[in-house]
């Protein structure tokens, strides 16, 4: 099959590094079907989206709604370049998920409210489905209510115009819509289970998303956690776009 791709920004190797593997992992798939490009090392190469069967963003240390004047220029680049990505991608209808960053990066391009209203810490949370939610094929084989895990600064407080709201949660009511057909942006972290989650505690202690002093007491508190209902998504969404070579 035609491999899929996936836009990461993530500096820190081992984080990066986990999101790769656990893409893979949930998403069933070989190296060669997935091929990563990491955006915050290098400026995004010339793509040809037919060469691909679909496009995953990952999570992300930027915040799409910071005041320009605060982010860097790598950040500056990342985003120009997603968006210029997203243009050919929202036109085509090409198949689409972000995780997390996803919010921020799709939610914006088509003029969602980007702010931080809703953000949640790292850790678990309960999602639930909306009816449109419960017989999107994305989301099939998913109970109306299961655990996630999340941890962002920023959230959609506002749809884009003509979205679909597939998924909620108690603090943040917007953890999953759908663009046209086949565009799709979680809040939750579709990828992640509770070893990834550790790891990337570790290395965010002192990225601002909980006090840095009370990192070793969460981590503890997380560890006897268990999700595995979400990476469905990453395999629903595989086996949904895979086209043949």
């Amino acid at each position: 099959m035609k491999p899929f791709l996936l836009l990461a920004s993530r500096a820190e190797d081992a984080a990066a590094d986990d999101e790769y593997a656990a893409f893979l992992k949930y998403g069933e798939l070989e190296p060669h079907q997935l091929r990563r490009i990491r955006l915050e090392a290098a400026p995004l190469p010339e793509l040809d989206l037919n060469d691909y069967s679909g496009v995953f963003v990952g999570g992300s240390p930027f915040t799409s709604s910071d005041p320009a004047a605060e982010k860097s220029a790598v950040q500056h680049r990342v985003e120009e370049e997603l968006a210029g990505l997203l243009d050919e991608v929202v036109e085509r209808d090409f198949p689409f998920l972000g995780a997390c960053y996803g919010v921020g990066t799709l939610g914006q391009h088509q003029g969602a409210v980007i702010d931080r209203t809703f953000g949640e810490p790292l850790g678990m949370v309960d999602i639930e489905l909306t009816a449109a939610g419960l017989v999107d094929p994305l989301l099939a084989g998913l109970p109306q209510t299961f655990a996630a895990l999340t941890g962002h600064k920023e959230a959609c407080s506002k749809l884009p115009p003509g979205a679909v709201l597939l998924a909620s949660s108690a603090t943040c009511p917007v953890h999953m819509f759908r663009v046209k057909t086949n565009l799709y942006a979680t809040q939750f972290h579709p990828e992640l289970d509770i070893a990834g989650l550790l790891t990337r505690m570790d290395i965010y202690r002192h990225a601002g998303y909980f006090p840095a002093e009370s990192a070793e007491e969460l981590m503890s508190s997380v560890r006897h956690l268990s999700v595995s209902e979400p990476m469905a998504i990453l395999r629903n969404f595989v086996t949904r776009y895979a086209v043949a070579d």
